[in-house]
């Protein structure tokens, strides 16, 4: 199911010049996970992953997830990525697919929170096909309830989709939330976006 779900990933990357991780051999824990990566690419932005089955569905958000919850954040879906994809941290080389520094800037896991009108709970998969998906995170820098809501594009395969990723009120505003790309510190290795790419040059 995964090499299915995998296929553009596969398609987009040559994994004899990119370290990124193939995939393949992760399995799901008891909670399901969520990472969100700091991308130096072509422009800067974030990328958010939701553990969902045996893939992390995958958003691009230009600002970053934010604590505030007046802010909307676009959310521009990418391809699946491997469960492994949590761990990685280094620079994509230059003529690659999203060639640039990587950092994991927070992960941890995540609590589906979506429901019917009815308030039973529904498939947090099913939940994202229908456009509207709410969950609380539970990471090292982001916390409490989010959803991410479908505003324009159909299903899953619609390049023209976009979402908005808006935090739940009624939790603590965190600090965290708005992070300066440049001077943000990996949560793994403690390292910024620089320190990673400097690190690689000298490999």
């Amino acid at each position: 199911m995964a090499e299915h779900r995998l296929r553009d990933y596969h398609r987009k990357r040559d994994f004899g010049r990119t370290e990124e991780p193939r995939g393949g051999s992760a399995t799901s824990g008891e909670e399901p996970r969520f990472v969100v990566q700091i991308h130096d690419a072509r422009t800067m932005h974030f990328d958010f992953r939701l553990q969902v089955g045996d893939v992390l569905k995958s958003w691009s958000i230009p600002k970053g997830p934010s604590a505030d919850p007046q802010d909307k954040r676009l959310a521009v879906p990418t391809e699946d990525h491997p469960l492994e994809y949590e761990d990685f941290e280094g620079v994509i080389p230059e003529g690659e697919y999203g060639g640039g520094t990587v950092i994991v800037w927070d992960h941890g896991t995540y609590e589906p929170l979506s429901h019917d009108r009815k308030g039973r709970p529904v498939d947090f998969e099913e939940s994202l096909e229908h456009g509207h998906a709410r969950f609380r995170l539970k990471g090292s820098k982001l916390h409490g309830e989010h959803a991410l809501t479908r505003f324009r594009g159909g299903k899953d395969g619609d390049s023209e989709q976009a979402w908005l990723l808006v935090k739940a009120g009624g939790g603590k505003s965190h600090d965290h939330g708005s992070p300066d790309p440049r001077r943000a510190r990996s949560v793994t290795s403690g390292r910024t976006l620089a320190q990673v790419a400097a690190a690689a040059e000298e490999q």
